[in-house]
């Protein structure tokens, strides 16, 4: 394809498509979760959900990417960065020929097979023990239980999840080679609604991204271990935690245990919300001391162990908010202050007067209280995983929102509810100004940033509006 010189504006306009509708005018399937869109689709390898979309952003949990529209397009359907603005400019609408079939499970999806046993465990007891320090009793546990195994082809590590029946339904492997490349894959066939898992009586469900993590955290708390219930999810996807908890009714307080790292705290607060949504409310986060449960018994065992990572952005954010200065709103002065703020790209001043400006049309009589709360409320509702997209885009997206202030500002006389609104609009208004101020400290002078996943920490009390 010869080389088109598209415009910053015709990127920045590809890039911000709205993946959900724009895949579903192509004819691909979405399932609603929460707040985002799961991708349906089928390979020569069986059914695949494991790629959430929200707007113009997406993320596959599988395997840990994600980006904007036009990385969409080049990730998904390999297409070139030229095919792919044109499609979401709409400049061409070929059949998507790089698309998964369009076919049914039942012709598309393989049988579910696990791999053959060894005949004995010795590499996996040698590499679960002496590499990763988990105790054997632990791992005899899991081996009477026959969910965990040897695989007799190249002596992996096999990790079985079974159904409400006690039928294996998916398997993964886990290299127990010490040279080398070690490897982590699910088998084909697999069912991601299970996964590896312990089910006990109490109500407590502790999670975890891998079976690893979780042997690790019952070697570091082995008493009662049994009473509880854990499971591991492959990843940082929810599947396979939802069909537990809706196969086991004692289940109702869930202990989010995933890694101490960028994933690992974006995970909580898109699992929390998912949560939510399917009515499970009493969430908990227990973060390790260092970037995941097997590092933490490495450290314990003398090893040098991989620190815990923390979410730049998250703490940014959170930093920023923290420091936005009480200045007492002016009404008349509002519009004017905004405007100069934004065009001066003041983003932080911005901020200011925009809360301000909210704390007043709630309740003026008490102002600057219902500051310090609507700042309490940003740093409490801050969730990094709905703050993606580039500072292109985050520029575009502040620049809506003073439009949108700017024109409600205009009104005169107002009722309790516009009121209200006006201060919801300010509110924000506030919070893009720190995602964008945000995002220009933590930009760096390339061209491509590249975007991450993270933790969470208790939030603060939250306040409505109204």
């Amino acid at each position: 394809m010869p080389y088109i010189p598209f415009t910053d504006e015709q990127k920045i306009l590809a890039n911000s498509v709205d993946l959900e509708e724009f895949l579903r005018m192509r004819g691909e399937k979405l399932e609603r979760v929460g707040r985002e869109h799961k991708l349906i689709y089928y390979d020569s390898s069986g059914k695949h959900d494991s790629i959430t979309l929200r707007g113009s952003t997406w993320f596959d949990h599988k395997n840990q990417v994600g980006g904007g529209a036009i990385k969409f397009m080049q990730e998904f359907y390999g297409m070139d960065f030229q095919t792919a603005v044109q499609e979401l400019l709409g400049q061409r609408v070929t059949p998507l020929s790089h698309s998964p079939p369009k076919v049914s499970a039942k012709e598309e999806k393989k049988e579910f097979r696990l791999p053959e046993t060894n005949t004995n465990m010795h590499r996996v007891y040698a590499y679960l023990i002496k590499q990763r320090f988990i105790s054997p009793d632990i791992i005899s546990h899991f081996a009477k239980q026959h969910t965990l195994y040897e695989d007799k082809e190249h002596h992996n590590a096999v990790f079985v999840g079974i159904d409400e029946n006690g039928v294996p339904r998916q398997a993964s492997k886990r290299s127990t080679n010490s040279y080398g490349n070690s490897f982590r894959i699910t088998c084909q066939g697999s069912d991601t609604r299970y996964s590896f898992a312990h089910f006990g009586e109490s109500k407590r469900l502790y999670v975890f991204e891998a079976p690893i993590d979780m042997m690790s955290f019952l070697t570091l708390y082995p008493k009662d271990w049994q009473k509880h219930s854990c499971i591991a999810m492959n990843g940082v996807y929810e599947n396979a935690v939802l069909v537990a908890l809706k196969n086991h009714s004692n289940l109702s307080e869930v202990i989010l245990c995933v890694d101490n790292d960028e994933g690992g705290i974006e995970a909580v607060d898109r699992l929390k919300d998912i949560l939510s949504e399917n009515g499970y409310t009493d969430v908990k986060r227990l973060a390790p001391k260092f970037k995941d449960w097997n590092e933490v018994l490495k450290a314990k065992n003398g090893v040098k162990a991989l620190p815990a990572v923390p979410h730049k952005r998250k703490e940014e954010y959170l930093k920023e908010v923290s420091e936005l200065g009480y200045l007492k709103c002016r009404p008349d002065k509002l519009t004017s202050q905004i405007y100069a703020t934004f065009k001066n790209g003041q983003y932080k001043y911005l901020a200011e007067y925009a809360l301000a400006g909210s704390a007043f049309f709630i309740d003026k009589s008490c102002e600057k209280d219902m500051f310090a709360k609507l700042r309490a409320k940003l740093k409490a509702e801050y969730k990094p995983y709905t703050d993606k997209g580039k500072i292109t885009a985050k520029q575009r997206n502040l620049q809506e929102c003073v439009t949108a202030v700017m024109k409600d500002l205009r009104q005169t006389a107002r009722t309790r509810e516009q009121c209200i609104n006006t201060a919801k609009l300010l509110y924000q208004l506030a919070d893009r100004a720190v995602s964008l101020a945000v995002e220009e400290t933590l930009s760096e002078p390339v061209a491509e940033h590249i975007e991450s996943e993270d933790i969470v920490c208790e939030p603060e009390p939250c306040m409505e509006f109204g």
